[in-house]
């Protein structure tokens, strides 16, 4: 069970932009699919040893795992909100990402570095006072690099889709 808190693998992080200021930076979060909570569920308890159900019209969800000694199901459970796309689907993956959170999976999410990066002039536009990223922003072509000492991470880097450094947060080791 200790596994399911172990920190996730960076490729098992996403990243997008939650917002850009008038100074041209961006605020980026880090995240985890709710793919990534299957897995590893998978990966730790086994594919039969894990459930999920939704209630409150899928607000809430409730992830169980088989305890085997005790021959009994072991529940944790959490609310989500609806996404802007997608609203049903969207609240059920955030609640069940969520109540995988209370599982312990993902959660050195909390303990990430304010992320913000300095866009270059062709990779953002402004229209009506706001600052969107335009199409030369391939965020999802960043490569991101973590380093975790004890399970919280110490150090943060990405470079991106030209091979430049564009954020580096803590001391990396190796």
């Amino acid at each position: 069970m200790k596994d399911l808190t172990k920190p996730l693998s960076i490729h098992e992080i996403d990243f997008r932009i939650q917002s850009i200021n008038k100074g041209k930076f961006a605020t980026i979060l880090a995240y985890k699919d709710a793919r990534a909570d299957m897995n590893r569920l998978d990966e730790v308890v086994g594919a039969l040893n894990w459930k999920r159900e939704h209630t409150r019209d899928n607000k809430n969800c409730i992830v169980s795992i088989y305890n085997p000694e005790t021959k009994e199901w072991v529940s944790k459970e959490d609310t989500g909100t609806e996404s802007n796309t997608e609203q049903a689907k969207g609240l059920a993956s955030d609640s069940f990402k969520r109540a995988c959170f209370n599982w312990g999976i993902g959660r050195e999410l909390y303990d990430y570095p304010l992320i913000q990066i300095k866009l270059f002039d062709n990779e953002v536009s402004e229209y009506q006072g706001k600052f969107k990223p335009t199409w030369d922003l391939k965020l999802k072509e960043w490569k991101w690099i973590s380093e975790f000492k004890d399970g919280k991470i110490v150090a943060l880097a990405c470079k991106d889709n030209n091979g430049k450094l564009r954020f580096n947060w803590g001391k990396f080791t190796k």
